[in-house]
């Protein structure tokens, strides 16, 4: 076992667990990232742990804790590299090397600037030896939101729909229309459950008539915001979006909040935001603007054609999720996308394509925008 490969193998498996256990605090650990540790002595785990935003202590402190003393001498693998700087609590690389901890383990950098390839520099100068860049890959998906709320001050828009093959969303325009199978649905549910908010246009609600909830049942330390655009506060008061709002919905308008629809709505518990108008319409970069500024970090765009060919044609779609469905429609149904005017000089091209099946069904799913760039 002190081979350099067999090393890199048990890494990669204590790195496995750090990475499920970072999983738990999906939905819990926002606006923060998303981190497991565990700490390793002789071969055993002596204390692991996950961070929830509410419980304020970072996972290497919850790990560190219960391993107490067993720690001095150990092995950290945590999924992201740890901080050297105070926010609502003390900086985890003190903690660390006050516990004795002898080697970190970590997948990937901090994006976040004030800890970016800080947190490991203080570590050595401790003399403790850091493997960085294991599983990193995993890591970063795992964190993308954060990332890229970190680098640009707007959420992370993934752009979902349902397709046939032949490109068609439903049947015809204002005619809701089940195209893809339960297991994408409930898929759907868990990219849900993972957002911090869903995004739709006033003619999805009009037609449609959806909640936009997380149903998974599963716990969420905020409620999942749900905003709609809609320029001329046409949103109807019985819709059930403003039936079961909570102050967890939000209308995006052109038009004045003074009006009697504006109040009306603001006293059933939807928020009434106006904002710039851009062709006619809410300006979806001041939208996102305004969402980042929230700390929503990552949105989903649940939509119709006109709002999906806007949102691609003002190049605020950063990642696409589409589940195809095995069906034909053909062409008198309702394009995935519309654009305005001419269509892109260039198509938009995915990057890091990703194809798998699900249910029935196969879902496509890929990048428009580096949501790391140079970290």
């Amino acid at each position: 076992m002190s081979t350099r490969s067999s090393i890199s193998e048990v890494d990669d498996a204590w790195m496995a667990r750090a990475l499920e256990l970072a999983g738990r605090g999906t939905a819990l650990a926002h606006p923060n990232p998303i981190v497991g540790a565990v700490v390793v002595k002789n071969g055993r785990v002596v204390g692991e742990g996950f961070h929830k935003y509410d419980k304020r202590d970072h996972a290497e402190i919850v790990a560190l804790k219960q391993a107490g003393a067993k720690a001095r001498g150990s092995t950290l693998h945590v999924n992201l590299e740890p901080c050297c700087h105070t926010g609502r609590t003390g900086p985890c690389t003190k903690a660390i090397i006050a516990a004795g901890v002898r080697r970190v383990v970590a997948a990937m950098k901090d994006p976040n600037p004030a800890v970016s390839g800080r947190g490991f520099a203080e570590l050595r100068r401790a003399g403790i030896e850091v493997t960085p860049a294991v599983r990193e890959e995993e890591a970063k998906r795992l964190n993308e939101a954060f990332a890229w709320w970190m680098r640009t001050g707007r959420p992370l828009v993934t752009l979902k729909s349902a397709l046939t093959l032949d490109g068609q969303i439903a049947l015809r325009p204002g005619s809701p229309t089940a195209i893809s199978s339960a297991a994408s649905r409930k898929e759907v549910q868990h990219l849900r459950h993972a957002a911090d908010a869903v995004l739709t246009g006033i003619g999805t609600v009009l037609s449609d008539n959806p909640r936009l909830t997380d149903r998974t049942g599963l716990p969420r330390r905020r409620p999942l915001l749900r905003v709609v655009l809609d320029s001329s506060l046409r949103i109807s008061a019985r819709s059930k979006l403003v039936q079961s709002a909570r102050k967890d919905v939000i209308v995006f308008t052109l038009q004045t909040l003074d009006s009697p629809k504006a109040r009306a709505l603001e006293k059933a518990g939807v928020e009434v935001v106006r904002v710039r108008s851009r062709a006619g319409r809410p300006d979806l970069r001041a939208v996102l603007r305004e969402l980042g500024r929230r700390q929503i970090l990552s949105a989903i765009l649940e939509a119709g054609a006109d709002l999906n060919g806007g949102a691609l044609q003002a190049g605020v779609v950063d990642k696409v999720l589409l589940f195809y469905a095995p069906r034909i429609m053909g062409t008198r149904g309702v394009p995935f996308a519309r654009i305005s005017g001419q269509w892109f000089a260039k198509g938009p091209t995915l990057s890091n394509l990703m194809l798998r099946h699900v249910g029935p069904d196969f879902a496509v799913e890929g990048y428009l925008h580096d949501v790391y760039g140079n970290h």
